[in-house]
């Protein structure tokens, strides 16, 4: 009942994701400093080029955990892993303003499947997923060097179980996040057809909401082709004329992100070096409240003001307590923290990366230096949601962020 609960949840905060919605956000740009830049206002389906792309990957699983090694029913490594993908996207025009300020970008929904060898004790999982890209360097109008990222959540995985399958240490749960980072050479074969091969990492892990959670990393080879619906041969031509790109308002905007989760907890046990999970499920509620200076259409950066509350921290074993642990009081688990960013900017989604510490905390867990991963989905010009991930000295899985958030003082022209 629990793990439907989690997938349930999941899945409503990823639907939500999955909506991109243009006529939401689509909201025209009315900054009187730029008013002579019109946006294009062509609906949706010519705005953009539309793409359907197949992929295929296949690649080595990181030995992290003896599971993978040998102590499993096959008595053999398991290395190979093998998937292939089915993916939509929409594409920026090339030629035009938003194609150069935002180096191409192209954004969609993709779905997956998995094979690591071993179905009975790992499962072949599915894979739903958030993806976006863009274009790093131009060798030539038809051949470029992309980079890309798939976020989404991947079901059907055969989780550890202490009696039906107690090998498999690395996976707790049937639900477990997917991360991906790509990079590739595309080729336009012609106004039709794009050939991708590149190189792939990936990961999957349950962002510490079920025991074990040690995930699965691989890194991959893949081959792909994508077929363009409605994009013209001209645009694959040498373009002479420069569009004209308007000028970007340096400014600083403030970001307000509220967020929650629920964590499992692993505590020291007396008497040995290991560790043994805590029963039940724990909250974790935040905020951050973040002034960026946009330094132009692709990045910002910042400092952030970070507080959290974990109802898991500094969870102790005590033989006093019916359940064999010690929970402290309140102020042993809130902390505020001061934290680095930097974000990457495109057409709906922003990527961001922070680095920080707990200046105020009741010391134990609480006093840590963290990282922070952030993905956050436009929901109109100035409101977001945020899809995060927290971590301890950057390995110790810590909790998840799923949240809102609302930006204050965007001054961002809107160039589609």
């Amino acid at each position: 009942m629990k793990n439907r609960m989690q997938i349930w949840k999941i899945l409503a905060f990823l639907g939500a994701a999955l909506s991109l919605s243009d006529t939401i956000y689509a909201q025209q740009w009315t900054s009187d400093s730029h008013s002579e830049y019109k946006r294009d206002t062509l609906p949706f389906s010519q705005r953009f080029i539309h793409r359907l792309g197949v992929e295929g990957r296949a690649g080595y699983i990181f030995q992290t955990n003896p599971f993978l090694e040998y102590s499993n029913h096959q008595y053999k490594a398991m290395k190979n892993a093998y998937a292939g993908h089915l993916k939509y996207s929409f594409q920026l025009r090339p030629h035009t303003a938003a194609d150069q300020a935002y180096i191409g970008a192209y954004q969609g929904i993709g779905v997956g499947y998995f094979n690591f060898g071993n179905p009975e004790e790992l499962g072949n999982p599915l894979a739903v997923y958030l993806f976006q890209g863009g274009r790093i360097a131009r060798f030539s109008p038809r051949i470029s060097l992309n980079y890309e990222w798939n976020f989404g959540a991947s079901f059907g995985w055969k989780p550890y179980d202490g009696q039906d399958n107690p090998e498999n240490q690395i996976i707790g749960s049937k639900v477990n996040a997917y991360l991906n980072v790509n990079l590739y050479l595309k080729w336009a074969l012609s106004p039709k057809f794009d050939l991708m091969i590149g190189a792939t990492g990936s990961h999957f892990s349950n962002g510490n909401t079920q025991y074990p959670n040690s995930g699965l990393n691989t890194v991959d080879c893949k081959v792909g082709l994508a077929y363009n619906f409605n994009r013209r041969a001209d645009e694959l031509a040498q373009s002479w004329q420069r569009p004209i790109v308007p000028p970007f308002p340096r400014h600083v905007s403030y970001d307000l992100t509220l967020f929650g989760s629920w964590r499992k907890k692993a505590v020291a046990h007396e008497g040995s070096s290991g560790q043994v999970p805590a029963p039940g499920t724990y909250n974790v509620v935040g905020f951050s409240f973040a002034p960026m200076y946009n330094f132009g259409y692709k990045f910002r950066a910042g400092v952030a003001l970070d507080g959290v509350y974990d109802h898991s921290a500094n969870m102790k074993e005590s033989y006093d307590e019916e359940n064999g642990f010690h929970t402290p009081p309140a102020k042993k688990q809130m902390a505020l923290g001061l934290s680095a960013r930097g974000e990457l900017v495109m057409p709906y989604f922003t990527v961001g990366i922070g680095l920080g510490a707990n200046i105020l905390h009741g010391g134990g867990d609480m006093k840590s230096f963290y990282q922070i991963l952030a993905l956050k989905i436009d929901v109109t010009r100035n409101s977001y949601l945020h899809i995060g991930y927290n971590l301890r000295e950057f390995h110790e899985p810590n909790y998840l962020m799923l949240g809102i958030g609302y930006r204050f003082n965007n001054k961002r022209p809107k160039l589609f």
